[in-house]
């Protein structure tokens, strides 16, 4: 499908009633394991629970909950009168059976020590086979998005009949979709009655649809356009840091990566204060270690700052039997220090990134070749084992809680996102301890402890935290960016004037 004519920056627009969102992120199918982070931030599929700003929950589907003393089973009362958009009432039967679908899907819930999801008297009760604190957050996921009995053929997704304030009227993936307000809805009707999604890989074209009034709210916006769509008068620029690290992902499986000094020594070899200066314009944005000062329950200021050294690099790698070679790149037993590292230009930043380490890790004497690829190759690599390396951004609020990532990227065998070919049992007892435990002081050590365990044995090495910049149309009021990046809240916004 192509991308429709861009305008002209300062021309002005023909009005129109739809509220236009373009992002980064295709649409890559109809389950919600795969694209439902784009149908629930549509507000067109719902969770049973949501998050506020802070990752408390909130209700979506589940209007309250209860634990039982025993801290097992988990209570749920739905939305009274909640129907699908195919008129059909949202049935507590409905809700088990996407979750029970979901649970047994490779993901998160099949992750989690559930024993049990029923319906009972119109309530869905989960229980777990021991205490687990965070499960609010994980029922916050998009694969845990609810949808009509008539979405399904079998066990596989046929249509998209969600219960949000917006339906699906049309979907032609994996770049665009169109909803409109549901006549079914039972709380207050949106004030923007239309809207639609666009996918859009090039951060310059992102930018210049913002630029061009073609688009309500663009997200993911590249550093570099930030400042000039500042200039702009009918723009407003939201940028806030948010819970999301790029990271390069090892294989640790091979030779090069196995021992910790290597990954010690590229950890040494990057420049990450340059990058962030030169390339992000956020000499913030430097990561001193993989959670962010915005994450502060898991941001720990003790822990010792990741800092370039090439010479200590170069001393590390000697002591692996590494020694200068041919142009200046080590060699051991007659083999170069090469590999290849993945990215993508999703997020346009990543490229430019690549190009700058991969100079700066040559001065360390190490050969790193950099392939854009499409970003289903990482995780794919990940499965089949061909991936040396990745350069990525990985989001730490999908679950509001980060344990749900943690669980998913560094349990027994690793993740598609997180490790590879490495495991801490130190860190999964800690993990396992987090689940269990609501002691706030206890969760505080453990939380710190984890950090401390992914800071010293570097089984991905962060190189910046994230800033948030999106544009939104002075056109619209009454819209909040989501800092979690569960929702675009278009049902809560307005047209001004």
């Amino acid at each position: 499908m192509s991308l429709p004519l861009l305008a002209r920056p300062g021309l002005a627009q023909p009005s129109t009633n739809i509220f236009r969102v373009v992002t980064s992120q295709e649409i890559n199918g109809l389950d919600p394991a795969r694209s439902g982070y784009v149908f629930t931030r549509m507000q067109v599929v719902e969770t049973l629970l949501g998050a506020d700003d802070g990752g408390l929950p909130v209700p979506q589907l589940a209007r309250a909950w209860t634990l039982s003393e025993d801290r097992l089973t988990w209570r749920f009362s739905l939305r009274q009168g909640g129907r699908f958009h195919d008129g059909m009432p949202v049935t507590a039967e409905a809700v088990v059976a996407c979750l029970g679908r979901a649970r047994e899907q490779a993901g998160l819930l099949g992750n989690l020590p559930l024993a049990s999801i029923a319906a009972e008297s119109g309530a869905v009760l989960i229980r777990t086979s021991r205490p687990f604190t965070p499960l609010l957050a994980f029922l916050a996921h998009y694969s845990t998005g609810i949808l009509a009995p008539a979405a399904f053929e079998g066990q596989a997704v046929r249509a998209i009949i969600g219960s949000g304030p917006y339906k699906l009227s049309r979907l032609l993936a994996p770049q665009r979709l169109e909803a409109e307000r549901s006549e079914h809805w039972v709380g207050p009707a949106p004030a923007i009655a239309r809207l639609s999604y666009l996918a859009a890989g090039r951060g310059e074209t992102r930018a210049a649809m913002a630029e061009g009034g073609q688009a309500e709210l663009v997200a993911q916006l590249a550093p570099e356009t930030v400042e000039r769509l500042r200039r702009n008068p009918r723009l407003a620029i939201d940028i806030r840091a948010i819970p999301r690290t790029r990271l390069i992902k090892l294989n640790c499986n091979l030779p090069l990566f196995r021992d910790l000094r290597a990954r010690r020594a590229l950890s040494l070899a990057l420049d990450r204060q340059g990058m962030a200066t030169a390339l992000l314009r956020s000499p913030a944005s430097a990561a001193t270690q993989i959670f962010p000062p915005a994450m502060a329950e898991w941001h720990v200021p003790e822990l010792p700052p990741l800092r370039r050294h090439v010479a200590e690099a170069r001393r590390l790698l000697a002591e692996l039997g590494w020694q200068p070679g041919a142009e200046g790149i080590l060699q051991r037993d007659g083999q170069p220090f090469s590999f290849t590292l993945r990215t993508f230009s999703d997020r346009p930043e990543l490229p430019g990134l690549a190009t700058a380490m991969q100079a700066q890790l040559r001065e360390a004497g190490i050969d790193m070749r950099v392939a854009i690829v499409n970003s289903g190759e990482i995780p794919a690599g990940h499965r089949d084992g061909t991936l040396e390396a990745a350069l990525m951004a990985r989001n730490f609020s999908l679950v509001p809680d980060p344990l749900g990532t943690l669980l998913q990227d560094y349990g027994p065998n690793g993740g598609d996102w997180g490790a590879m070919g490495w495991s801490s049992a130190a860190l999964q007892d800690v993990l396992d301890k987090l689940g269990t435990t609501s002691d706030p002081a206890e969760r505080a050590a453990l939380r710190g402890r984890a950090s401390t365990i992914l800071h010293e044995e570097l089984p991905v090495i962060p190189v910046s935290w994230f800033d948030l910049a999106t544009a939104v149309s002075k056109r619209v009021a009454g819209l909040t960016v989501d800092p979690l990046e569960l929702s675009f809240r278009v049902a809560s916004a307005q047209w001004a004037g």
